[in-house]
């Protein structure tokens, strides 16, 4: 595919990435610290809406593989699921209740879940093009490099910028601005869409949804895979969302320092996807994803100890250049299983594959939210109190780097005992490529055919 259109396609997780950051770094932090609303109660919406988002994701993904239209199975969801996503999201910024306890849990509770809802139409069907339109480790490393390129561009945006706008122009105007750029991504990103026509048979259309999620399940590759990917991931919404309380409190940070702060993991990380695509070419998807992972475990130590604004900058730079490696590899990761699945069973089944990663990483919020709740109401901690108890201070610092090591550990144990490297994975490169030389001529001779009629 042309690079142009690669670039294209790459753009809507900028939008993406805009949107789920600045939600999982700033939602706690604005219900609870800013319209001081119960934490206990954010964190129990903040659960709910986890497990019915959980829910939602092998549902869809299922719909969208069995989903036959002229335009293809993932565009429509795209095309017509972008204007709700934008406006949902920016809902949730813009509660026109009144700011007690139960009347903000319910809003937070709706607004996000709907906003959830549109996530998932529209960010599956996305990132399940991603396999089928790039068949090759190269391809997919490269264009997962631009993806993630743009995704980190997203995440500055969304993670680093806001202190700087709510202070200035208020919450819904950071909102709005936010949600028209991302819708912009979106709409840029269905350029360079290009979906295969029918990809799978007949016969594995009418597969019910127990059954597919059945064969997922049992799947030896997909279940340490996406073990690796929950752990792994849990410390991208944990860490984005505790650092506000840990800046403001425990390096007493300005608004401005905050985003220096927050900025540079993702400005370090920028590079680095480049360079942890070249590595991936070069020793393969598990060995580069396993060194990523425990770069980034190391990288996190310095945060049980840092106290000033300095030394926390210091120690962002190692953990963003681990973090490009981690989420360039996840997708590269997923691509091959579900090619290895296809070799198995003869269907392509993207939608449920990242529909049910998708379940599964959903429970990353909840137990985020349980977590930060768990902890700031056993240490004692009062909303806007500059001058924290001990145990708060401390509490803050475990959730920067105790707890997500221990995650980090768990996820480089279930990259151990992933099995689709070596002679293995050399097999389902082996049916990749006799597959695309098939879809290949097969191709041509439609297109001949094509020809022939028309003469």
């Amino acid at each position: 595919m042309a690079l142009g259109k690669q670039i294209a396609y790459s753009a809507g997780f900028f939008g993406i990435s805009l949107y789920s950051q600045a939600f999982a770094t700033f939602g706690f932090f604005f219900y609870v610290d800013h319209l001081q609303a119960s934490a206990d109660l954010i964190g129990l919406g903040m659960g709910i809406q986890g497990v019915l988002n959980a829910l939602l994701n092998p549902l869809v993904g299922h719909i969208s593989d069995r989903t036959r239209t002229r335009f293809g199975r993932r565009v429509p969801y795209i095309l017509f699921g972008s204007i709700p996503f934008a406006i949902a999201f920016v809902f949730i910024w813009m509660p026109f209740v009144h700011h007690t306890a139960t009347a903000l849990f319910w809003y937070f509770l709706t607004s996000v879940f709907l906003y959830d809802v549109m996530f998932v139409l529209v960010v599956l069907n996305w990132t399940a093009l991603f396999p089928e339109m790039y068949p090759t480790l190269r391809e997919r490393a490269g264009v997962s490099a631009w993806r993630q390129g743009f995704g980190i561009l997203g995440m500055i945006l969304g993670v680093a910028f806001p202190p700087i706008l709510y202070g200035a122009f208020g919450w819904t105007a950071m909102a709005v601005l936010f949600g028209a750029i991302g819708l912009v991504t979106m709409l840029v990103s269905l350029y360079g869409i290009r979906e295969r026509p029918n990809p799978q048979p007949q016969a594995e259309r009418g597969v019910p949804i127990l059954r597919a999620l059945r064969l997922t399940f049992v799947n030896r590759s997909f279940v340490p895979y996406v073990i690796a990917s929950f752990f792994v991931q849990f410390p991208f919404v944990l860490i984005p969302a505790v650092m506000p309380f840990f800046t403001k409190y425990v390096l007493r940070a300005t608004h401005d320092e905050t985003t220096i702060l927050l900025g540079t993991l993702f400005v370090t990380a920028l590079p680095f996807v480049y360079v942890w695509s070249a590595i991936t070419r070069r020793t393969g998807a598990r060995a580069a994803m396993m060194a990523a992972a425990a770069v980034f475990g190391v990288g996190l130590i310095p945060f049980a100890f840092v106290r000033t604004f300095t030394t926390a900058w210091i120690a962002m730079a190692p953990l963003g250049a681990a973090l490009a490696g981690l989420i360039v590899l996840l997708d590269v990761l997923i691509s091959d299983v579900i090619d290895e699945d296809e070799m198995r069973s003869g269907a392509r089944r993207e939608g449920m594959y990242y529909g049910v990663q998708g379940f599964i990483i959903r429970f990353g919020v909840t137990l985020q939210a349980i977590v930060m709740s768990q902890v700031f109401t056993r240490t004692g901690y009062v909303p806007g109190r500059i001058h924290q108890a001990p145990q708060v201070l401390a509490g803050m610092h475990a959730m920067l780097s105790a707890v997500p090591m221990g995650s980090i550990l768990i996820a480089l144990v279930a990259l151990y005992l992933y099995p689709l490297h070596g002679r293995r994975l050399e097999g389902v490169v082996q049916f990749r490529t006799a597959r695309d030389a098939e879809l290949a001529a097969d191709t041509l001779l439609a297109g001949q055919s094509l020809v022939s009629h028309s003469t």
